[in-house]
């Protein structure tokens, strides 16, 4: 029998990250169904996967080379940049309270105190702590390993522990008690320290008494729960926020004066920020008085109305440009540098459409397999998902242009999918280093040109290169140009090729959008 490592390793902190993303991932279905406080919106296991999902992403792109004390550090990080939700928040903060330990050393009594720790740190974030929650489960965690011990014992003991008090929460919490279900919050928790254990000693730990572990917690299946029922706060409100730490204080007290679950989690300059009240608006404005708030992210909690019959849902670049699809009745998800949307951020977007049909729009060639995956999962929801493989943002542009939810689902499909496929796309992006392409070497700082995907111009500068790709595609013909800028292109370049069309091309009509920050350059599209 192998001996029990003593300490963490790097190895082993990826394993539990990918481990703990594996175990979500299986019952993130199941935490979903149990989810009714603080508000039953069925989204706890989606939250606490995407916030885990964040922390893989992160760990994996980390440097082979790096050391224990900081890939903790950066699944923290990656966790506290992806946190989802009330629990998503909280768990964020229990990693970053667990790697401020660790760092100092990872044998068994280092990982008692830095759980210990954490579940102090969490209880800190939260405005108003409540028993029997995510954090209850946490500190009997931390408490039941308190007197240290060699790794594996520790952790044993920890998720043991954990378990043990999650199956006492219903009587901790009249919510969980009415509807048989432990919390879902808690249940996400001891999945995540066991996965723990199984980085430590390559077996799953024992399925809890029930059917099922977590969800083997539910006694039996909760009564429908139909969150317009209660009279909480309409929205939920997080965003990220670069700000001081006397100025996150002050803005501590102006959101639980605003609202209530508010969770304030972070440090050193960067804070994610969770809060549901009824004045959103006002949620935001205070963070911006605090500091630099970003990914903000405003949720109805609908008081809900019938599913709609149909809703598009499109992936786009730029925040710009989402706000105009979204104006215009879509669904959208803002693809940003270097972050491709994962499945389960596609499904999440499709579910909020809150739709019986849904037509998805993913607006990348790299997408199309990630977005297929996310509409069977929807499908197996019930949704009846259409997904037409839009290649770029101006497809999905000419698609939205046509989308008439009067017509029968399958010939709104035809026409957007006919629409889509009628117009010829380009992008112009700057070359990052030396490369061979198919126009020829470019050098590093050139403007490229991309017709269809494919490198078909390289110029020095983006408004004579963007002339020429445009002329290229007009070459073929056309009748209607959407040209796409992001918020750091030449003033003059939107009008510089409008002119160029009315001066060159007397039949053929152009439309400019503004995408915002985090788009390509240029896009262009051609009907």
């Amino acid at each position: 029998m192998p001996r029990a490592p003593q300490t963490l390793d790097a190895e082993t902190v990826r394993s539990w990250c990918a481990g703990a993303l594996a175990a979500l991932g299986r019952e993130r279905a199941e935490i979903d169904a149990i989810n009714v406080y603080p508000v039953a919106d069925g989204d706890t296991g989606t939250n606490l996967y995407l916030t885990v999902e964040s922390a893989a992403r992160a760990v994996t792109a980390a440097d082979g080379s790096a050391d224990v004390a900081e890939i903790i550090r950066t699944m923290a990080h990656g966790a506290l940049l992806g946190a989802r939700g009330n629990s998503g928040t909280i768990l964020s903060q229990l990693l970053r309270g667990m790697a401020a330990v660790l760092a100092e050393g990872t044998d068994g009594d280092h990982l008692a105190r830095a759980l210990a720790d954490a579940a102090a740190e969490a209880r800190k974030a939260v405005a108003h702590p409540v028993e029997g929650t995510l954090l209850t489960v946490a500190d009997a965690a931390a408490g039941a390993c308190a007197a240290g011990g060699d790794l594996v014992t520790v952790a044993r003991r920890a998720h043991e522990g954990a378990r043990t008090a999650l199956d006492a929460t219903p009587g901790q919490l009249d919510a969980l008690r009415r509807a048989g279900v432990v919390d879902a919050g808690g249940a996400g928790l001891v999945a995540v320290l066991g996965a723990l254990l199984e980085a430590l000693t390559g077996e799953a730990p024992a399925p809890a008494a029930g059917p099922a572990a977590p969800a083997g917690h539910l006694h039996h299946p909760p009564p429908a729960l139909d969150c317009a029922a209660g009279s909480g706060p309409a929205y939920e409100v997080v965003y990220l926020l670069e700000a001081a730490d006397e100025a996150v204080d002050r803005l501590r007290d102006r959101l639980d004066a605003l609202g209530e679950s508010l969770v304030v989690v972070g440090g050193d300059g960067l804070w994610n920020v969770h809060v549901h009240t009824d004045d959103a608006g006002a949620a935001v404005e205070a963070g911006v008085e605090a500091g630099r708030p970003y990914r903000i992210r405003v949720t109805h909690f609908e008081r809900r109305p019938e599913p709609v019959e149909r809703a598009v849902v499109a992936v786009l670049p730029g925040e710009g440009l989402a706000g105009l699809c979204a104006e215009a009745g879509a669904t959208t998800l803002v693809a940003r540098p270097g972050e491709t949307p994962t499945a389960a951020e596609l499904t999440e977007a499709v579910r909020r459409a809150h739709a019986r049909e849904v037509v998805l729009l993913p607006n990348d060639t790299e997408l199309r397999a990630v977005a297929a995956e996310a509409a069977e999962h929807a499908r197996r929801e019930g949704i009846r998902v259409a997904l037409i493989p839009t290649r770029a943002a101006v497809q999905g542009l000419a698609a939205l242009a046509v989308h008439e939810p009067e017509r029968s689902f399958d010939e709104d499909v035809v026409a957007m999918t006919a629409a889509a496929g009628a117009t010829r796309y380009a992008e112009l992006g700057v070359a990052e280093a030396r490369s061979f392409t198919s126009a020829g070497v470019c050098q590093a700082g050139d403007v490229l040109g991309l017709i269809e995907g494919d490198v078909a111009v390289i110029g020095r500068d983006l408004t004579a290169t963007a002339v020429t790709v445009l002329d290229r595609m007009l070459s073929a013909g056309g009748e209607l140009v959407t040209v796409v800028v992001a918020a750091d292109t030449p003033d003059d370049l939107a009008t510089t090729l409008e002119r160029h069309v009315r001066a060159t091309y007397l039949a053929v009509d152009t439309t400019v959008y503004h995408a915002g920050e985090g788009a390509p350059p240029l896009l262009i599209g051609v009907e």
